[in-house]
């Protein structure tokens, strides 16, 4: 039973141990490309956001006043506390304060793309382990070279964190089960992996949910339900503890039970305009209208003419979205007779074909998040499908796309194929189920973002991995 579990090569377990010189020249140039490249991306598009502003201030509160939350200049010297965001981000930003100067987001930059490189490695590791060293080799330059992934270290967001996060926990997995599947030293990295991935961002909470449950069956399947039972509950441990500390700090500032983040990111008693959301996601499907829309909405104007022919279904429900778009715009903020008025047109079109609402456009989305052009930190046309008034050289949107597609087609078949199952079949079945519960995640948000697939990539690349590395030994071979 646990020999169908052993690597597919054993005596090349491993991406780095016994290497030749030319393998170690090899990893040595995807290592400085992936570098060069990343800090390319920092010196081309290097940015700031206003949700990189909202981590740095609570950074800096911290720092400067010991309180979390936003820094209240109106008043004095003061912190306005918040729980809308977890605190990971934070933590790794002030540590970066720290060092290279307060509010230095270049240094945040260039840490991160050192950081995103040792991801390229650990994926590269944990593709070796699996797929033996040619398919190591070929996930750690695929993952070297992914624009998609070098393109994030150029903005102090979460994602080059949370991806690290998740290469370090399975591949500390496979470690794990290589060194006897008890509790051993990778039962803590793994355990921490997990724990910062959920300070990170609150639904990293589905990597402990797949990597647990794996942990948990292997030792169930050779030493009982005992031990398994122990490491789970070991892991398990780690990665919530930190959540404690912040529960207990929400229950003594807000008196509410928040041991994560609200889904639409509000405070106790902040409003919320649920009407606008529920109309959104009667028509919204690109994410051309999360910036034209979603993002300005609560403090900017909107056009109606930014919306597309969907989002009416009558020249009366035009009319009465013009009429709501007026008042918005008379002070940009939603008053509750504007979001009342958003909810009446909402229930207006989800009464009259609630399969859109509830099936047709979650999916719309969710396919628009996985196979959009990812050129959202790139200044190219929002609209992307507009052929008519495309430039010649605005053909590379949709190069980036097809090469989007090609990781994703790659992986299909990797999965497709018996041979990825043959061998550590518990491994490579958490690996998916992180996508599988992101993805219905993510048929419950209201905006198409890029970003919120982004998390695929390590499994993605681990995957086509063996396929392109197999397509490599054929060739040679013919």
């Amino acid at each position: 039973m646990e020999n169908s579990e052993q690597p597919i090569l054993r005596a090349e377990t491993g991406l780095l141990r016994g290497m030749t010189r030319q393998q170690a020249l090899s990893v040595s140039f995807a290592l400085v490309a992936a570098l060069l490249l990343r800090l390319w991306w920092v010196w081309k598009y290097g940015q700031v956001t206003d949700d990189s502003h909202i981590y740095g201030e609570f950074a800096r509160s911290v720092l400067e006043h010991h309180a979390y939350g936003y820094l209240d200049a109106a008043h004095g010297p003061s912190v306005v506390p918040t729980l809308i965001r977890l605190p990971g981000y934070p933590a790794f930003l002030g540590i970066c304060f720290q060092l290279f100067g307060m509010e230095n987001y270049t240094a945040v930059m260039v840490v991160q793309a050192v950081i995103d490189v040792w991801t390229c490695l650990l994926i590269g590791g944990l593709s070796a382990r699996i797929f033996g060293r040619k398919g190591g080799m070929t996930a750690l330059w695929m993952a070297s070279l992914c624009p998609f992934m070098a393109n994030y270290v150029a903005v102090p967001l979460t994602e080059v964190l949370t991806l690290f996060c998740m290469a370090m926990a399975f591949y500390g997995l496979h470690r794990w089960k290589e060194a006897g599947a008890g509790i051993n030293r990778w039962t803590f990295t793994i355990g921490i992996a997990l724990a910062y991935a959920i300070l990170l961002r609150p639904e990293q909470g589905m990597l402990a949910a797949a990597v647990v449950p794996a942990m948990l069956w292997i030792v169930f399947r050779k030493t009982g339900m005992g031990p398994a039972m122990r490491v789970a509950a070991v892991v398990s441990l780690l990665a919530l503890l930190p959540l404690v500390p912040w529960t207990i700090r929400n229950w003594y500032v807000f008196g509410v039970f928040q041991p994560l983040v609200p889904k639409y990111a509000v405070d106790p008693g902040e409003p919320n305009p649920y009407g606008f959301q529920r109309w959104y996601r009667t028509w919204a499907v690109e994410f051309a209208s999360t910036e034209t829309i979603y993002w300005p909405y609560m403090g900017e104007p909107i056009d109606i003419a930014d919306l597309p022919n969907r989002a009416f279904d009558s020249n009366a429900q035009y009319a009465a979205t013009q009429k709501v778009f007026d008042d918005y715009n008379q002070h940009y903020q939603p008053t509750p007779e504007v979001d009342a008025e958003f909810n009446q047109i909402a229930e207006e079109r989800i009464n009259a074909d609630p399969v859109r609402y509830y099936v047709a456009l979650p999916a719309a989305r969710v396919l628009n998040m996985m196979f959009r052009p990812r050129t959202e930190m790139i200044a190219w046309p929002l609209e992307w499908w507009k052929f008519s008034e495309r430039k010649p050289g605005d053909w590379f949107a949709l190069a980036y796309g097809a090469l989007n597609a090609a990781f994703f087609a790659a992986a299909g078949w990797a999965v497709w194929r018996r041979r990825l199952w043959e061998h550590e079949r518990v491994i490579v079945g958490a690996m998916l189920a992180t996508i599988v519960m992101r993805l219905l995640l993510l048929l419950t948000i209201d905006n198409s973002e890029p970003r919120y697939t982004l998390e695929f990539f390590p499994v993605l690349i681990a995957m086509a991995s063996s396929v392109v590395s197999g397509l490599q030994i054929r060739a040679l071979k013919g």
